[in-house]
């Protein structure tokens, strides 16, 4: 099987990622915002079972049985699960955050002469915010701070909560919160944040499609969290679409796939909006497109429900050798859109932003110039 996990890299504020350090690492992180970040992640060639992960993911206690009251309440609102079944769109373009890395590059570097083709192809393009630090007393501030921001310029921002328990099962990307209760009292904070505008949620990269690495119990405890996720998501705020981690198409079958989705909630409209697949890859929309429609049929749910794509890095689809690493030849995919004239395929978004090195051509999760300017030319 081809499997993938994401890289997350704990770094500050001054080199332009989202800071994962948590309330006592030193960091006045309500005086910095989140950034636009994404996840590097890894790719085994086609056939290759998935590696061992660095680390085994630490024991999950099981919470069948009593469950920990959460310490934020969600919101609750009148809106019926009918009425939730799909947002009407009333923002038809979405959110540029205006701190990024690539920004941050951009601005520094008028003279470079890559600047113009990086400036024009990437950092003119919106992406997706990601939160990886588990930070209870000041999530619901840097959530708010860039959904009030989206919705007072009429766009749609795209969030990417990714703190999960024994993320990344103990790889590279290793963290999150300490156990499911700790995640669900975030969420809910997560939640609290988000406002009443239209707002897109690609919930928990990984999570779902990586969850073999986890015993039964651990992984249905895991499960019951996403989907309780996904219910608090929509009750804060009626018009927020959640999507559910669908992996890519060079992964799992799409029956089994679907399987995991729907005890995560992925088929319940009260909790979901559709999937999401492709995040930090590279495999082409079109084989993204079959591979997601497939997955949805054996899902079942609500007609409405759909997929988004990750196509920042995919122009060129998925390298034959199974590079994984900063391949060369790849290119930036389709332009972030909201109207993709696909039947039940929401969105084209940029959840990775292009030039974030996987680790071969720069530091991990940081933004790598010549990549970026390979990637856009």
């Amino acid at each position: 099987m081809v499997a993938a996990a994401s890289v997350v890299v704990a770094v500050g504020t001054a080199t332009g990622t989202l800071s994962a350090l948590g309330d006592g690492g030193g960091r006045d992180v309500d005086a910095a915002p989140p950034r636009v970040t994404t996840s590097p992640r890894w790719d085994a060639p086609p056939g290759t079972p998935s590696p061992a992960p660095s680390a085994s993911p630490s024991p999950t206690t099981s919470r069948t049985a009593t469950r920990a009251t959460p310490s934020v309440p969600p919101r609750k609102t009148s809106a019926s699960p009918a009425e939730r079944t799909r947002p009407t769109a009333t923002a038809t373009r979405l959110y540029r955050h205006p701190d990024s890395q690539v920004l941050d590059w951009v601005r520094a570097h008028p003279g470079d002469p890559r600047h113009d083709v990086i400036a024009a192809r990437i950092a003119d393009e919106p992406a997706a915010v990601w939160f990886a630090d588990h930070t209870p007393a000041t999530i619901t501030s840097r959530v708010r701070a860039v959904t009030s921001a989206g919705a007072a310029q009429g766009r749609v921002p795209v969030l990417v909560p990714y703190a999960i328990p024994d993320r990344d099962c103990g790889g590279h990307s290793e963290g999150g919160a300490p156990d499911l209760d700790a995640y669900d009292a975030w969420i809910d904070r997560f939640a609290a944040g988000l406002g009443s505008g239209e707002v897109i949620v690609v919930l928990e990269p990984d999570s779902v499609a990586q969850s073999e690495c986890l015993s039964a119990g651990e992984r249905a405890d895991r499960f019951a969290s996403l989907a309780r996720a996904g219910r608090v998501l929509k009750d804060a705020d009626p018009r927020a679409r959640v999507y559910y981690d669908a992996g890519h198409s060079g992964w799992h079958a799409p029956a089994k796939q679907a399987g995991w989705l729907e005890q995560a909630g992925a088929a319940s409209a009260d909790s979901s909006d559709g999937i999401f697949s492709n995040v930090s890859n590279f495999h082409a929309t079109a084989d993204e497109i079959a591979y997601d429609r497939a997955v949805l049929d054996a899902l079942g749910g609500p007609a409405s429900l759909g997929a988004v794509i990750d196509t920042s890095r995919n122009g060129n689809g998925a390298p034959p050798d199974g590079e994984w690493c900063d391949p060369a030849g790849r290119r930036i995919g389709r332009a972030p859109t909201l109207s993709t004239g696909m039947g039940r395929v929401d969105a084209y978004l940029w959840v990775k932003l292009p030039g974030e090195s996987d680790g071969c051509k720069g530091e991990p999760g940081t933004f790598t110039p010549s990549y970026a300017y390979d990637l856009a030319r």
